[in-house]
């Protein structure tokens, strides 16, 4: 596991980097990976209790991926815990008997789960694993679900929201990828959702909202997550950018999903590289 802001923005670096080698093979949810690239990094590489030498053990963190598409960043994160090595997912991404693709399969990839894509399913079935936790006595061990800021048009959403309210499942953790933006262009003209965060504390959660693409607030509020034991749920509401790190994808609704050129990966790399040294001057 890493240690500190340094160690976790250097490997956050390195998923950035692999998500941009992909991107020139096979076109992938681009946008999303890179707005969740440091908080998946985070959970994957220091916060959660994970032994890929142990992965039915019942004293595991669980993850269930709620906006399935972000599955490219999960993948190199979990390669980074140990779980497989990063060359397997350039080698099988998107093959017909390969473990890794657009969305991720517990049928393929041990790793995995529950298998997700249709958006609104992993936050109740994460509810559900949450309260089976709960039944079986586990009070150390955590569930964490990263869903995306359209998903919450979902009304399955909702009704996870009120039931782990209801059964106080205060070892659940919501993290919701803020981005503003879904495959069809602005969140606000299209859902209209207004303020989530105000709509998770309506239903009985513990809510923060932070920077998901600043390492020492992802950090602060994570550290400061109350015992597995607590009453309330907790939502945390990311706000992030879409296609983080990359200048043209940025903000953009066209970068949802796409595929870059060689020359494009170079020019990405160095950039990426340049402000890494930058801002920690080296």
């Amino acid at each position: 596991m890493l240690n500190n802001i340094f160690e976790l923005e250097k490997a956050a670096l390195a998923i950035r980097k692999q998500l941009l080698k992909l991107c020139t093979m096979q076109s992938i949810h681009i946008g999303g990976d890179l707005s969740i690239t440091d908080i998946m990094t985070f959970l994957w590489q220091y916060q959660m209790v994970y032994d890929p030498a142990n992965i039915k053990s019942e004293n595991r963190d669980r993850f269930v991926l709620s906006k399935g598409h972000a599955s490219a960043v999960v993948s190199f994160n979990q390669a980074a815990a140990g779980c497989f090595d990063a060359e397997d997912i350039f080698r099988e991404y998107a093959t017909d008997n390969g473990r890794f693709s657009m969305h991720s399969c517990g049928l393929v990839n041990p790793y995995i789960e529950v298998s997700t894509g249709s958006l609104g399913h992993g936050m109740p079935v994460a509810c559900g694993i949450a309260a089976a936790l709960r039944l079986k006595g586990n009070v150390q061990n955590r569930v964490y679900t990263v869903m995306g800021d359209g998903e919450q048009s979902e009304g399955s959403i909702w009704e996870a929201a009120m039931n782990a309210a209801h059964y106080k499942l205060g070892n659940l953790v919501a993290v919701v990828d803020h981005n503003g933006l879904e495959a069809d262009g602005p969140l606000d003209a299209i859902t209209g959702l207004g303020d989530i965060a105000e709509k998770y504390r309506a239903f009985g959660w513990d809510v923060h909202e932070f920077d998901g693409n600043d390492m020492n607030k992802i950090k602060d509020n994570f550290d400061a997550l109350p015992p597995p034991d607590s009453q309330m749920p907790i939502a945390f509401i990311c706000h992030t950018v879409k296609g983080k790190g990359v200048p043209f994808m940025e903000n953009q609704t066209n970068w949802h999903a796409g595929k870059i050129t060689e020359s494009q990966y170079q020019a990405c790399v160095k950039l990426l590289d340049e402000e890494f040294k930058r801002k920690w001057g080296i």
